[in-house]
C-alpha cells in the first residue's frame, strides 16, 4: 500500500512538471542514451547525426501509435550491429536499408499476432532455448571485431589505424573506465559508463595526438544530415528478416521492466502488439533515412526508476532535443573523430554483455542443459554462429545471426521433446 501511494505522489509530482523542466528532464534522458545511441552508428560505419534524427522521429512515431503512455526512448538497437557490418560490406548502405525495412515490418506482423493470439505466442514461437543462444551468437561473434579495434587495426584487421601499444593504452582506459562506473559510481552516473568510457579514451587520444580534427574544421554548423534512402535487394532483405526474432523478445523484456518500475501493466494498456508496432513502425521508418533500426533502452528505464519521471511527455522532449541535434553538422563531425581504439576498449565490454545477456536468459529460465533436446539447439547454434558456417544458395548466403535464428527455431519445431 505504501509502495503505492509513492508510486502515485511520484506520478503526481512529474506531472506537474513545467514546459521547462520536462525539456530539461528530457534532455537528462537523452544525455543517458546518448553513449550507445551514437556507438551503433560509428561501429558500423553509419551517420552519427542520421541515428540522433531516427532515433527521434522513431521515438515520437512509437509515442503516437502507443498514445503516448509508456515512458520510453528508442534509439540504435545493437542486435543488428554484425547483420548491419556484414550487410554495408555486401549490398551497400541503401541495400541494408530494404533489408531493415522489412525487418521492421516483421516486427508489426509480430504485433499483429499477439494482438489474434496474446502475448503467450511469442513465447511458444520464441522459447528461451532458441532466443539465449542466438543472443550470445550476437555478441561473440562480433569478439574478433572488438579485439582487432582495440589493438589498434581496422574491425576487420586489415589494415592498422593507430600503433599497437598507443591503442591499447586508450583502449583498456577506456575499457577500465567504463568498468569503474558501471560498477562503483552512483546516482545517475552509473547510468552512462560508456560515456565516461568515451571521455576519458578521447582525452587520451588528445594527449597521444592520434585524433585528426580536419573534418570538423571542414563542417558546416548547421547542415542537413547524410540521409540515404533505401534501395530494394531481395537477398539483403531474405538476410535481414531473421534478425528481428531477438530484439522483438527483448523488447518483451523492456516493457515489462517499464511496467515494473511505473507499477503500471503496459502489456495490457495500450497493449504488447501496439508497443510492438510502434518498435516495428520506428525501424522501418529509421531505414527510409538511412538510419539504424531502433530499440527500447534499458538505460533509459533505469534512468526513468532512479529520477522517478514517469511521465510519457518527457520522453517526447528527449526525441525532440535529439532531431534538433541531428542538425549541427559540427556536432556529428566532433563524434566521427572519435579514435577507433577508444570504440574497441567499450566494444570488448559492450559484446560481451550482450553474449552475456543470452546466456543469463538461459540461467533466469532454468534452460536444462543437461536434457539432450535443449543442448542439441544451443550447440548447434553456438558453433554455427561463432564457426561462421553459411549456406550458399546461387549469390545468395544465409549466414551469422539470420542462419542461427532460423536453425534454433526449426530445430526447437522438429526435435522430439522429451519425456519426463
Amino acid at each position: 500500500m505504501a509502495a503505492n501511494t509513492s508510486q502515485e505522489s511520484s506520478e503526481e509530482v512529474t506531472a506537474n512538471l513545467s514546459v521547462a523542466q520536462q525539456a530539461l528532464a528530457g534532455s537528462q534522458m537523452l544525455f543517458v542514451a546518448f553513449g550507445a545511441l551514437v556507438l551503433m552508428p560509428l561501429i558500423t560505419g553509419l551517420d552519427p547525426n542520421v541515428a540522433l534524427f531516427t532515433a527521434g522521429i522513431g521515438t515520437l512515431l512509437f509515442h503516437l501509435v502507443t498514445k503516448g503512455q509508456v515512458p520510453i526512448f528508442l534509439a540504435s538497437s545493437f542486435a543488428f550491429i554484425a547483420p548491419i557490418a556484414y550487410g554495408i560490406q555486401t549490398w551497400g548502405i541503401p541495400g541494408t536499408m530494404s533489408g531493415l525495412f522489412c525487418a521492421g515490418l516483421v516486427y508489426m506482423l509480430m504485433s499483429y499476432a499477439v494482438k489474434l493470439r496474446g502475448a503467450d505466442f511469442i513465447h511458444r514461437l520464441l522459447p528461451p532455448v532458441v532466443v539465449g543462444p542466438v543472443i550470445m551468437v550476437i555478441g561473440l561473434g562480433l569478439a574478433p571485431v572488438a579485439v582487432n579495434m582495440a589493438l589498434g587495426k581496422a574491425g576487420d584487421g586489415s589494415f592498422v589505424l593507430i600503433e599497437q601499444n598507443t591503442a591499447m593504452i586508450i583502449s583498456f582506459s577506456s575499457l577500465i573506465s567504463t568498468l569503474v562506473v558501471a560498477t562503483k559510481a552512483k546516482g545517475v552516473f552509473k547510468l552512462v559508463p560508456i560515456l565516461a568510457g568515451v571521455v576519458v579514451g578521447y582525452i587520451l587520444s588528445l594527449i597521444f595526438g592520434v585524433i585528426d580534427f580536419s573534418p570538423v574544421s571542414s563542417a558546416a554548423w548547421l547542415s542537413v544530415p547524410n540521409f540515404v534512402a533505401p534501395e530494394w535487394n531481395w537477398q539483403a532483405i531474405l538476410f535481414m528478416i531473421p534478425v528481428a526474432i531477438a530484439p522483438a523478445v527483448e523488447h518483451v523484456g523492456d516493457i515489462l521492466a517499464i511496467s515494473n518500475v511505473t507499477g503500471k501493466d503496459f502489456l495490457k494498456k495500450p497493449g504488447l502488439h501496439r508497443t510492438l508496432f510502434g518498435d516495428g513502425l520506428a525501424t522501418s521508418a529509421a531505414s527510409l533515412f538511412g538510419g539504424p533500426p531502433n530499440t527500447t533502452y534499458s538505460e533509459v528505464t533505469g534512468a526513468v526508476m532512479l529520477t522517478r519521471n514517469f511521465n510519457p511527455k518527457i520522453m517526447i522532449w528527449a526525441a525532440v532535443i535529439a532531431v534538433l541535434l541531428a542538425f549541427v553538422g559540427k556536432f556529428g563531425a566532433v563524434l566521427q573523430t572519435i579514435p577507433s581504439a577508444v570504440m574497441g576498449g567499450i566494444m570488448i565490454l559492450l559484446f560481451g554483455t550482450i553474449a552475456s545477456v543470452g546466456l543469463n536468459t538461459l540461467v533466469r529460465h532454468r534452460v536444462d542443459l543437461s536434457n539432450a533436446r535443449n543442448l542439441c539447439i544451443v550447440s548447434v547454434v553456438l558453433v554455427f554462429g561463432i564457426g561462421g558456417m553459411a549456406f550458399n544458395f546461387g549469390d545468395f548466403s544465409l549466414q551469422g545471426v539470420s542462419l542461427c535464428a532460423i536453425v534454433a527455431i526449426l530445430l526447437n519445431m522438429f526435435l522430439p521433446r522429451m519425456k519426463h
